[in-house]
């Protein structure tokens, strides 16, 4: 079992930034691609962004690209989403995740729900204009 913790969601003006952290603990000594999602309500549960394990590949959903940039730093167990240039509409409470890979999978990363195992409870992020 992984426990994921996000922090560092706020309030800000359109055009501002922020930067969120995911904080992993457990089962760590595994392999994990990670991600992050947010969700609207009354709306699914949206991907933003996916790391591989090694954090060499990464892809990210085409309304986020060019403004928000993901990176992990495994020997602290963490994993961060930079936001910049921030539109009232990636207003969203924003999820990271978790889904097992091994070594032959390890420079992969995940796209889809179902592909993550471990949620954090999410932070909320709100963009004003």
């Amino acid at each position: 079992q992984v426990q994921l913790v996000e922090s560092g969601g706020g309030s800000v003006q359109a055009g501002g930034s922020l930067r969120l952290s995911c904080t992993a603990s457990g089962r760590t000594d595994r392999m994990y691609a990670m991600g992050w999602f947010r969700r609207v309500p009354g709306k699914e549960r949206e991907f933003v962004a996916g790391i591989s394990w090694n954090g060499i590949k990464r892809t990210y959903a085409d309304s986020v690209k060019g403004r928000f940039t993901i990176s992990r730093d495994n020997s602290k167990n963490m994993l961060y989403l930079e936001m910049r240039n921030l539109k009232p509409e990636d207003t969203a409470v924003y999820h990271c995740a978790a889904g097992p890979v091994d070594r032959s999978t390890g420079g992969i990363y995940y796209t889809e729900i179902y592909e993550y195992d471990y949620w954090g409870q999410g932070t909320q992020v709100t963009v004003s204009s």
